[in-house]
């Protein structure tokens, strides 16, 4: 049974840091790219960064250079370290494998 658990979500002020989670379970996650998407209120769900099975990682340009996408194969935990967030990086964040998605967690950037 495959299944995509997102942890660390929270309230941050603009400016500061939070690391995200996805636990991993089944086969995919060594064979799938795991994604973090994101969808802000009244917004469409918009992708954010992957990392390939080969541990290559990809941006979206709006968190280039200050998101950081991971992974620890012996945890088969997927992680996304935010830096510099702003009010405009709110969002419920979610992790994808192949067609299987995460519940998502909740990042508020706010004063």
């Amino acid at each position: 049974q495959v299944q995509l658990v997102e942890s660390g979500g929270g309230l941050v002020q603009p400016g500061g840091s939070l690391r995200l989670s996805c636990a991993v379970s089944g086969s995919i996650f060594k064979f799938y790219t795991i994604d973090w998407y994101r969808q802000a209120p009244g917004k469409e769900r918009e992708w954010v960064a992957g990392i390939t099975p080969g541990d290559n990682p990809n941006y979206a340009n709006s968190v280039k250079g200050r998101f950081t996408i991971s992974k620890d194969n012996a945890k088969n935990t997927v992680y996304l370290q935010m830096n510099s967030l702003k009010p405009e990086d709110t969002a419920v964040y979610y992790c994808r494998g192949n067609y299987f998605w995460g519940q998502g967690t909740q990042v508020t950037v706010s004063s």
